[in-house]
């Protein structure tokens, strides 16, 4: 696996060095011992799959609140998604700044993405698996959120989602004015 930083300070671009023949390729995604060596302290104790079926529907921007705080990393399992993490860690030098990825079944790449930061997707296709681990299980009741679309953050997302679900078309947009 290869270990790129990026614009915001512990979010991690985990690429993935498939063995291609002619059946395919076979690659390693996950090796708590390569993701150790690379700094980032991850156990992962839970996973979840988010099932997409329409392309461009949009799920985030979501966090959960400490002492429940997650850190995760994010993948594509099936068809492609523009993958969104926000820094929201007061602190920090990139507070309040977003990068994007593309993360797709066929390269298998992912996001590490540390507590404090929200997160969320818009798919690119049809069928879209996105794969979850997370460091801690979910304890309802701490799920905190912000719109896709706030103003104070300013996402640039490829195309107007088509799909949104209730609950993330409440969040506020803390960041509006």
């Amino acid at each position: 696996m290869r270990f790129s930083a990026t614009e915001i300070p512990g979010v991690v671009e985990i690429e993935a060095e498939p063995r291609h023949d002619d059946r395919g390729f076979f690659t390693r995604i996950f090796c708590p011992q390569e993701i150790a060596g690379a700094g980032i302290d991850f156990v992962s104790t839970q996973i979840n799959l988010s099932r997409n079926e329409a392309a461009f529907t949009l799920r985030g921007m979501h966090w959960q609140d400490p002492p429940h705080a997650e850190a995760k990393i994010v993948r594509v399992v099936a068809g492609a998604a523009h993958d969104v993490v926000v820094d929201l860690r007061p602190a920090s030098p990139a507070f309040r700044r977003w990068i994007a990825r593309r993360l797709d079944a066929e390269r298998a790449n992912a996001l590490y993405i540390p507590e404090g930061c929200a997160h969320g997707f818009l798919t690119l296709e049809l069928h879209t698996d996105v794969l979850y681990q997370m460091s801690r299980p979910y304890i309802g009741g701490h799920a905190r959120g912000l719109r896709w679309d706030d103003p104070g953050i300013a996402i640039a997302w490829p195309a107007t989602p088509a799909v949104i679900g209730a609950a993330d078309l409440a969040w506020a947009s803390p960041w509006a004015g």
